[in-house]
């Protein structure tokens, strides 16, 4: 560019833009959309500072790549190939391209995956397919193949999504910057400084090993006190049941008071490409507020309870009891509360923040040290602290139910599971 470009950032301090293809993509309407999509979903009801988007993300995330490039090509690393710079800083930038409303939540309840979502936007008939084509014809295909992780260097897929990434590096420092805990603080310089390029893989110098080691701790207490904070899961629980139960009333014909196209569409499952584009989440609150007014009373009832903060309650379990769940639904139906509706066991696995588990996915590059004899050896091997903690399962069942189903089993003569439920909370 003629002139660099800077964004002001409260985790980065600065964020560097020096190609006009980087703003250039910035300033399509689709990267414009992130503005509109919350970086944690329904996070912001538990902690009031989680409304930072994904917009704020993506942006920390090619700062975080361009450090990591500008590092190798500052210290001439041959094992770095220079010609996929441009394609690392697109698809870094782009990765979170085809995030909906609420983020993972709505994936959850549609079947949906945003990386497919991004992969479409890429390729489509958009503003960010024409940006890149500048670059080359084939370029557009190039970024698709790095955020789907088909593209055939390892290398380049794992500056972005890997065990130790750009993605995962800002997420852990931006989401505890704005949910105003300390457990995802690491040292980044530090970490940055030790990242190597090597034989196709990106390596940690062994001596780093404790750098990463804090970042690693990092992520796993986050994972356990933010991302998988039992409000939050309530949260989300509620929301994917107001999805189900729209769609179930759209099977039986029911008519929807207000209802736009792109939630329509969503509901049969044909959704197009600018119908998803049109989905953020003032759109989605906007649709939630209409149904809140609507005739069926379940429907009405749980978009009420999701816009005023009336979530669910819960309960922990080392082992499930069928015997109280079957109470449970027991009391339910006679209040006229429906099962399917009000009831959800949750447990902490498939969720999209993870733990540090080497082996577990074949496309998730495991993190390796590099000694001073050019060996490769798997940081578990090498550190106790990071053995330990990817074989901890601290997950238990959580059962969660509307408040006043307590009392539903208190005055009904229930007070062991009533008793249980309450020593649980």
């Amino acid at each position: 560019m003629k002139e660099e470009k800077v964004f002001k950032d409260p985790v980065h301090k600065y964020i560097y833009v020096q190609d006009d293809i980087i703003w250039d993509l910035i300033n399509t309407k689709e990267f414009q959309r992130l503005r509109r999509i919350r970086q944690l979903g329904t996070s912001y009801l538990t902690f009031h500072g989680a409304e930072h988007s994904r917009f704020s993300h993506s942006l920390g995330v090619y700062e975080v790549t361009r450090k990591i490039i500008s590092q190798f090509e500052r210290n001439q690393y041959e094992d770095w190939p220079k010609e996929e710079r441009l394609l690392c800083l697109c698809a870094a930038l782009l990765h979170d391209l085809g995030h909906g409303p609420f983020s993972h939540s709505i994936e959850k309840a549609f079947g949906t995956r945003h990386e497919d979502w991004s992969c479409r936007i890429v390729l489509g008939d958009t503003e960010v397919n024409e940006v890149l084509s500048r670059v080359s014809p084939e370029f557009p295909k190039q970024v698709a193949g790095v955020i789907c992780k088909s593209y055939n260097k390892e290398i380049v897929i794992s500056l972005v999504s890997s065990q130790l990434d750009a993605d995962r590096m800002d997420y852990l420092l931006r989401d505890a910057y704005f949910t105003g805990v300390n457990y995802g603080m690491f040292d980044l310089e530090r970490v940055l400084r030790v990242v190597r390029p090597y034989k196709g893989h990106i390596v940690v110098k062994e001596s780093g090993m404790h750098a990463v080691e804090d970042y690693l701790m990092s992520r796993y207490q986050m994972y356990w006190q933010v991302y998988f904070h039992p409000v939050t899961r309530s949260a989300e629980i509620l929301l994917n049941k107001i999805f189900q139960r729209a769609k179930h009333l759209y099977e039986e014909q029911y008519a929807f008071g207000f209802m736009v196209d792109p939630i329509l569409h969503l509901i049969q499952n044909k959704l197009t490409l600018q119908d998803y584009l049109l989905l953020d989440e003032s759109v989605m609150q906007t649709m939630l507020t209409f149904w809140s007014g609507e005739k069926d009373a379940t429907l009405s009832d749980l978009c009420k309870r999701f816009l005023n903060r009336k979530l669910f309650k819960y309960s922990t379990f080392e082992e499930l009891d069928q015997k109280v769940l079957a109470r449970m639904e027991h009391v339910m139906n006679e209040m006229g509360l429906e099962p399917a509706s009000y009831l959800e066991i949750d447990f902490p696995t498939g969720l999209s923040y993870d733990v540090y588990r080497p082996g577990e996915s074949d496309d998730n590059f495991p993190i390796l040290l590099l000694n001073h004899k050019d060996q490769l050896t798997e940081i578990t091997h090498k550190s106790e602290i990071v053995r330990s903690i990817s074989g901890i399962h601290r997950g238990k069942h959580h059962i969660y139910y509307p408040e006043e189903l307590v009392e539903g089993l208190n005055t009904r003569e229930y007070q062991d599971v009533w008793a249980l439920l309450g020593s649980q909370d």
